[in-house]
């Protein structure tokens, strides 16, 4: 059983269901399709069912759960229409936001970035997908940060959160993660550069890597994707 009251620290029992069940769904220890009954996640975790309604409102707001009446929960397949919504929405603000960057960058940010890349660098020699999610989430908060558009990395993490399974299956199947880290070598190239349409073409490159992935997995489990 999770201990409610000393698991990260928190004293909210749906944050800790929240955070134990996103990190599970995430990370794909949960799988599209996969059913969780609240009765078994309260007994899991000591707590009354409410908490655990509530935690799972929020991880269906997020698109990660289906929850319907008389029915069981399930973890929500992908869906095709939402990851293209977005991809879209978060190219555009991704876009606006390596332009403010390169604009607004200066040498005060040079180490900030290349502790940045050192991280990604050693998750790479370990082959640690799950810290990469991590770091690569930190890197683009990062560029919004020297943009002075701190905010816009809330768009951003919302819409990656539709698309995080997706990019995890990328990485662990088709050890994309080099490429990936690459790219971000070349966007902190052209940022530096104060190349700002230079940023944004390998900004969009380093975005269209899913594609491969959506195709890849679409083939070989269409059980994933909802039909």
């Amino acid at each position: 059983m999770v201990n409610v009251t000393q698991a990260n620290g928190r004293s909210t029992s749906v944050d800790v269901v929240f955070d134990h069940l996103y990190e599970a769904i995430v990370s794909l220890e949960l799988l599209p399709g996969a059913k969780i009954s609240e009765a078994e996640i309260a007994s899991q975790f000591g707590v009354s069912r409410q908490p655990v309604r509530d935690a799972f409102s929020r991880l269906a707001n997020l698109n990660l759960l289906l929850i319907r009446p008389q029915r069981a929960t399930e973890v929500r397949r992908f869906s095709s229409k939402e990851i293209e919504k977005s991809r879209f929405v978060r190219a555009a603000v991704e876009a606006e936001v390596l332009r403010r960057a390169a604009k607004e960058y200066t040498d005060d940010d040079a180490p900030v970035l290349e502790a940045c890349l050192e991280k990604q660098r050693k998750a790479l020699g370990a082959r640690d997908y799950e810290r990469f999610g991590e770091l690569d989430y930190e890197f683009h908060r990062t560029l919004c940060e020297i943009a002075n558009v701190d905010f816009a990395f809330d768009v951003i993490a919302t819409e990656k959160a539709n698309v995080d399974r997706l990019c995890m299956l990328g990485l662990s199947k088709e050890d994309r993660i080099e490429e990936l880290v690459g790219d971000h070598v070349e966007i902190v190239k052209m940022i530096q550069s104060r190349d700002s349409e230079g940023a944004v073409a390998v900004g969009m490159k380093h975005l269209g890597r899913l594609d491969a992935t959506i195709e890849g997995i679409s083939e070989l489990n269409p059980g994933y994707f909802e039909a």
